[in-house]
């Protein structure tokens, strides 16, 4: 979900997201998939990843979601944890929840460094 915001709502010439985890499941779960449909992001073609070094070492900030010691440590990576609960298998209401949690530190995050997108120039990603 954050990936996915975050890439709806930066300015693409600033930055984008990488999305993985470090025991990313086989596939985007449903009820997330719902959720996110229901603010115009589609991730149906999402596929989980797995986190390594290599794959961070490209990166200017790692935002974790509770990893902990799992995450890599990659020297002069700027990271953030944003304590999010999991919405997997959770109610549609919790999940919708958890998204909007999500899209308001995403939002956060970008007006914070400056890569927001010019106003009116979400693509597609809806307020609810």
């Amino acid at each position: 979900m954050a990936a996915a915001f975050f890439n709806a709502l930066v300015d693409p010439a600033r930055a984008r997201a990488v999305s993985a985890g470090t025991q990313p499941g086989e596939r985007v779960h449903p009820e997330v998939q719902a959720a996110m449909a229901e603010v115009g992001v589609d991730l149906s073609g999402a596929r989980p990843q797995r986190l390594t070094d290599e794959l961070a070492q490209g990166a200017q900030w790692l935002i974790t979601m509770g990893c902990g010691d799992a995450c890599p440590y990659v020297p002069g990576l700027k990271r953030e944890d944003w304590p999010l609960e999991d919405p997997k298998g959770k109610p549609v209401e919790r999940v919708r929840e958890i998204r909007d949690d999500v899209r308001a530190r995403v939002m956060a995050f970008l007006e914070h460094e400056g890569w927001t997108r010019r106003a009116g120039r979400e693509d597609g990603v809806r307020s609810v």
